[in-house]
């Protein structure tokens, strides 16, 4: 390998934080052509995690790592959601948590890359596309190592779980989550149910919230939120709440949690 090229791949590796996944396509932009890639595989600077992305030889890369790249170098926003966000966030130590197992968020049209679905990071990836919420807002960072990635906010977060709700997640463990968040910001939480296309999540996290009873909640204007019309069942053989106009689960109607 010539010295400048090897020079080059000094820069690559010095100019970026260790632990991350490099993507070839963003690569290329850099100026880095797919030929000088092979020649760096070839030289075992880089090894390849599947098509289209490598790291650094020797390097141990978590999920993160592989976060920072879809966000930094491809432009999505796929990010850590839900209850993911809310354990990274230290917000659901009191609830059962599958160790093994992350929830992703992104765009409706935005896919994981096959090179993320099949390496294997010593857990289980559930993702999940939805345009229901914008992607720009309600979004924080947090430090892993030597980089920062983005992952939904405690209010996001919450909204995540309840799109889910209640056939892939548990309304009585979102009702425990919102008991948790005691000091949500009036402002913020306001902005994104303003945002929020789903009118189930924005019913049930009013409900939620008012059940609750947090100081934050007297501060939100439900007058500009969407509610829709007409009547949602949420769950089928549940009690009727009238100022929302959803079925909930028994134990929650009568609080019996």
């Amino acid at each position: 390998m010539s010295t400048d090229n090897r020079l080059k791949i000094n820069q690559l590796l010095s100019d970026n934080p260790s632990g991350i996944v490099y993507l070839s396509s963003w690569m290329v932009g850099q100026g880095y052509s797919l030929d000088l890639q092979k020649r760096y595989r070839k030289s075992d600077w880089l090894t390849s995690i599947g098509t289209g992305a490598m790291i650094r030889t020797g390097q141990d890369v978590t999920y993160q790592g592989a976060i920072y790249a879809l966000q930094e170098q491809a432009g999505l926003s796929v990010h850590p959601g839900g209850k993911t966000a809310l354990a990274l966030l230290g917000k659901s130590h009191y609830l059962q948590m599958a160790p093994n197992k992350i929830t992703l968020y992104g765009g409706a049209d935005e896919r994981l890359p096959t090179w993320f679905l099949n390496y294997d990071w010593g857990l289980e990836l559930d993702y999940h596309g939805s345009s229901f919420l914008p992607p720009e807002i309600g979004l924080t960072e947090i430090e892993h190592k030597t980089f920062s990635i983005k992952i939904s906010n405690a209010s996001r977060a919450l909204m995540e779980c309840l799109y889910l709700a209640p056939k892939k997640q548990d309304l009585l463990e979102c009702y425990q989550l919102m008991e948790g968040l005691n000091n949500l910001r009036p402002k913020e939480v306001q902005k994104l149910l303003e945002s929020s296309s789903s009118i189930k999540v924005n019913r049930l996290f009013l409900y939620l919230g008012e059940k609750v009873n947090h100081a934050w909640f007297k501060h939100l204007d439900v007058s500009k939120i969407d509610l829709g019309e007409g009547k949602r069942s949420i769950i089928r053989n549940g009690v009727y709440d009238s100022k929302y106009k959803i079925t909930i689960p028994k134990e929650l109607a009568n609080d019996e949690l």
